[in-house]
């Protein structure tokens, strides 16, 4: 699996809201993009099959964060005409007919269980995101467990199917997050990390992602699908996500001092 791109997607539509509108692209882009994957002979794989052994000779994932209604309207429709697979990471809680289960706060109209359903009967995988989208690294251990325990379960009953691989809301985890996620019984996750995946990649709960967005033209994905300039072209991301990252630990740390006293 050396190499193999990892894209993670969240929004397909125009104009979305303030709060989702750096990582949406527009259905324009993502069919340009869709075009250029097939023009170029990747074939997109689940993200559950990136450590099988029947991989195709140019494989590549195309993920989904959070499950956003525009999936359904604007994404599923693209990827059939390619006859491309994705993976789209749920969060339950945020579903539109979520009902007694909603929990959190959606950023933007949302899947419904039955549009769901229909992605998993065009191919398309389901995977966890958490039931309400909170920082899983904050949490303590029992709302951590519930998060990803309700999560899974609520999707494999719901689909009848086992739901093996899951995406951390943020991006953000740690070892004792990935311990959790194992004991849920999770097979795989992924995180961001804009990198290609890499041969000595050791953990299987932090596959990297590539990510696409508003801002990444047409000329920057085919570079990156390709392994070219991808340092190059996420540099500013990268500094920014471990700016952030030191900040959110000695936040966590301060918090849990105080509870001690």
């Amino acid at each position: 699996m050396h190499g193999v791109p990892v894209l993670m997607y969240h929004s397909v539509r125009d104009r979305p809201p303030a709060d989702t509108a750096a990582l949406a692209v527009s259905p324009g882009a993502f069919a340009d993009q869709m075009a250029l994957l097939a023009d170029h002979g990747f074939t997109p794989v689940a993200f559950s099959a990136l450590y099988g052994d029947d991989l195709p000779a140019k494989p590549i994932v195309i993920t989904f964060d959070d499950g956003y209604a525009d999936f359904h309207y604007n994404a599923l429709p693209v990827l059939d005409e390619h006859g491309f697979t994705a993976t789209v990471f749920v969060t339950t809680g945020w579903l539109a007919d979520a009902g007694a289960d909603a929990a959190g706060r959606a950023l933007d109209a949302m899947l419904s269980w039955a549009q769901v359903r229909e992605a998993a009967e065009h191919r398309i995988e389901i995977g966890g995101h958490s039931h309400s989208h909170p920082q899983l690294d904050q949490l303590p251990d029992r709302a951590l467990a519930n998060e990803l325990t309700r999560n899974k379960g609520l999707l494999e009953d719901r689909l009848a199917a086992p739901v093996t691989t899951m995406a951390y809301p943020y991006g953000y985890s740690s070892a004792r997050v990935r311990r959790a996620v194992g004991d849920a019984g999770y097979e795989s996750a992924c995180a961001v990390a804009n990198r290609l995946t890499l041969s000595e990649d050791p953990d299987v709960l932090t596959i990297p992602r590539l990510t696409v967005g508003a801002s990444t033209t047409l000329d920057a994905f085919g570079r990156v699908v390709e392994g070219r300039d991808v340092t190059r072209v996420f540099l500013k991301d990268r500094a920014l996500t471990k700016g952030y990252a030191v900040v959110r630990r000695t936040r966590y740390a301060v918090r849990k001092a105080a509870l001690r006293v």
